[in-house]
C-alpha cells in the first residue's frame, strides 16, 4: 500500500471534528430567530422615550374630548402614560413565566412562531390608536408585545444555545443582547422629531414592530426545530439528525448525536422535573440559584437608572436639548459596539471572567460617578467627567453583564430542566426590571444623586457573588458542568 493511500485511509477513519464552525445555514437560523425576537424586546423598551411628550399631549386631548372639553389634570395624563410604559414589563413578567409551558408544548422554534402572532395584534392596536382616539389600545398593545418579549427572552436564547456547536455557544448566545442594543438604537433614531417623532407619525413608530414580525414568519419556518428538543421531547431520532445536519452543513454529526442520545438515555431514569424538584434537589437548586442571581445582578446593577439619569447629566453639562438627544444616540451606539465586541470576547475570555470584569468596572465607575454628581453643579468641568463615567458604565455593562445572563441559564441545565429554569430566571429578570422602573424615580426624588450609592453596594456584592459561586462554562460539556454542581451539592 502506498503512503498516499495510507494517509487517505487514516483520514477516512478519523472522527469528525467535535465542534463545527459557523456556516451559512447556521447563520441564517441565528438571524431568523434572534432578529425577529430580540428586536421586539429592545425596540419596545426604547420606543416610548422620544415621543413621550407628543403622546401625553394626545392623551390629554382625548380625555378632554370625552369630557366635553374639560381641563385635564396633569397627574391624570401622567398616570395613564406610566401605566402604558410599565405594562410592557408586566407583560414581560407573564411571558417569561410562560416560557417553560410554551417551550415544552410547541418547541423552541414553534414557541417563537406562536409568540410572534402577538406582534401582529399589538402592531394593529397601536397603529390605529390615534385614528380611533383610544389610548386604551396602546395599553393593550403594549401589554401583548410585553408578553411576546418575555417569551422571546426565554425561547430565543434557549433555541440559540441548542442549535450552536459547543465552541460557538457563547458567541451565538450573545447575539440576542446584540440585537436588543441595536433595536434600542433604531428606536431612538426613528423617534427623532424629523423622522417619525411627529404628532402625525408617532402611531407608525409604534406599529413598526410588524416588520421584524413579518421577517420571522417568512424566515424561521425554513429552519429546523432544535435537534435536542426533537430527539429528547419528541423522540424523533432521524428527524433530529437531519436537523443537526442542516445546521452544521455536513452529514458528519455522529459525535454530537451520540452526546444528545447519551443525555436522552440519562434523562430516562430521572423523573420529570417539577417546581418542587427544582427547588429541593441540590443538583438543580444550585444552578437555579445562580441563574436567578445573575438575572438580578443584571437588572439591579443600575443600568436602567444610569440610562435614565444620562439625560439629566447631559443637561447639567449645559448641552442643548438636541445635543442631549445626539449624546444619547452616541451612548446607544457605544452599547452596540461593545456588545458586538463581547460576542468575540466571550469565547476567548470566558463567561465568568467577563462578568467579573464588567461588574467590577461598573462598581468602580459608579463610585466615581456618585462623587462627580456631588460636585456637578459647583464645577462645570465635573459635568464632563460625569458624562465620561456614564459612557464607561455602559461599556462595562455591555462587555458581559448585558449579554451573558440570557444564555448562561441554557448552559447550566439539561433539556428536561431547561424550560422550567428559564421560565423562573426570565420571570425574575422582568420582575426586577419592573420594580426598578417603578422604584427608581421615587428613590431619586428622595435621595437625589445619592441614589447611586445603593447601586455601589449592590455591585460590590455582585462581584463577590460571581467570584465565589458562578462556574466557568466556556467549552464545557453539559456533563462537565453537571459534575461541578454534583461536587457543590456534597459540600
Amino acid at each position: 500500500m502506498s503512503e498516499k493511500q495510507m494517509v487517505k485511509d487514516v483520514e477516512k477513519q478519523a472522527p469528525a471534528p467535535k465542534n463545527q464552525g459557523l456556516n451559512g445555514r447556521l447563520l441564517f437560523a441565528i438571524i431568523a430567530s434572534a432578529f425577529g425576537s430580540a428586536f421586539q424586546h429592545g425596540y419596545n423598551t426604547g420606543v416610548v422615550n422620544a415621543p413621550q411628550t407628543l403622546i401625553e399631549n394626545w392623551i390629554r386631548s382625548v380625555i378632554s374630548e370625552r369630557n366635553g372639553g374639560a381641563i385635564v389634570e396633569k397627574s391624570q395624563v401622567t398616570l395613564i402614560w406610566a401605566v402604558a410604559v410599565a405594562i410592557f414589563c408586566f407583560g414581560g413578567m407573564i411571558g417569561g413565566l410562560m416560557t417553560g409551558i410554551v417551550a415544552e408544548k410547541f418547541g423552541r422554534k414553534g414557541g417563537l412562531l406562536v409568540s410572534n402572532s402577538l406582534v401582529v395584534v399589538s402592531s394593529l392596536l397601536q397603529g390605529v390608536s390615534k385614528m380611533y382616539s383610544s389610548y386604551e389600545l396602546i395599553i393593550i398593545g403594549r401589554f401583548l408585545i410585553g408578553i411576546n418579549s418575555g417569551l422571546n427572552a426565554g425561547l430565543a436564547p434557549m433555541y440559540l444555545a441548542e442549535i450552536s456547536p459547543m465552541n460557538l455557544r457563547g458567541s451565538v448566545g450573545t447575539v440576542y443582547q446584540l440585537v436588543v442594543t441595536i433595536s434600542i438604537l433604531v428606536s431612538q433614531i426613528l423617534g427623532l422629531d424629523y423622522i417619525l417623532g411627529t404628532p402625525d407619525k408617532w402611531p407608525v413608530l409604534l406599529a413598526l414592530i410588524i416588520v421584524p414580525g413579518i421577517f420571522m414568519f417568512v424566515t424561521l419556518p425554513f429552519c429546523p426545530e432544535s435537534p435536542k428538543y426533537t430527539l429528547i421531547n419528541r423522540k424523533k431520532d432521524i428527524e433530529a439528525e437531519k436537523g443537526l445536519q442542516w445546521l452544521r452543513g455536513t452529514l458528519e454529526v455522529h459525535d454530537e448525536m451520540d452526546e444528545m442520545r447519551a443525555e436522552n438515555e440519562a434523562m430516562k431514569v430521572i423523573p420529570r422535573v417539577t417546581l418542587r424538584e427544582m427547588l429541593s434537589n441540590p443538583m438543580l437548586k444550585i444552578p437555579l440559584g445562580i441563574s436567578v442571581m445573575i438575572m438580578l445582578c443584571q437588572q439591579l446593577s443600575g443600568i436602567n437608572a444610569v440610562m435614565f439619569f444620562s439625560t439629566k447629566i447631559f443637561e447639567m453639562a449645559q448641552m442643548s436639548p438636541d445635543g442631549a438627544k445626539y449624546a444619547t444616540l452616541g451612548m446607544g451606539s457605544l452599547n452596540v459596539i461593545m456588545t458586538l465586541t463581547s460576542l468575540f470576547l466571550v469565547e476567548l475570555s470566558g463567561r465568568k471572567t467577563l462578568l467579573l470584569i464588567g461588574f467590577s468596572a461598573m462598581f468602580i465607575d459608579t463610585v466615581l460617578l456618585t462623587i462627580a454628581l456631588m460636585f456637578v453643579t459647583t464645577y462645570v468641568w465635573v459635568s464632563y467627567l460625569a458624562i465620561i463615567f456614564v459612557m464607561v458604565f455602559v461599556v462595562a455593562f455591555a462587555v458581559g453583564p448585558g449579554s451573558i445572563p440570557w444564555f448562561l441559564v441554557s448552559e447550566l441545565f439539561n433539556s428536561s430542566a431547561r424550560p422550567l429554569a428559564t421560565s423562573i430566571a426570565v420571570g425574575v429578570n422582568w420582575t426586577a426590571n419592573f420594580v426598578v422602573g417603578l422604584g427608581f424615580l421615587p428613590l431619586q426624588e428622595i435621595l437625589g444623586s445619592n441614589v447611586f450609592l445603593i447601586f455601589v453596594v449592590l455591585l460590590g456584592l455582585f462581584v463577590l457573588y460571581v467570584y465565589k459561586k458562578v462556574p466557568e462554562t466556556k467549552n464545557k460539556t453539559l456533563e462537565e458542568i453537571q459534575m461541578f454542581f454534583r461536587q457543590e451539592s456534597y459540600k
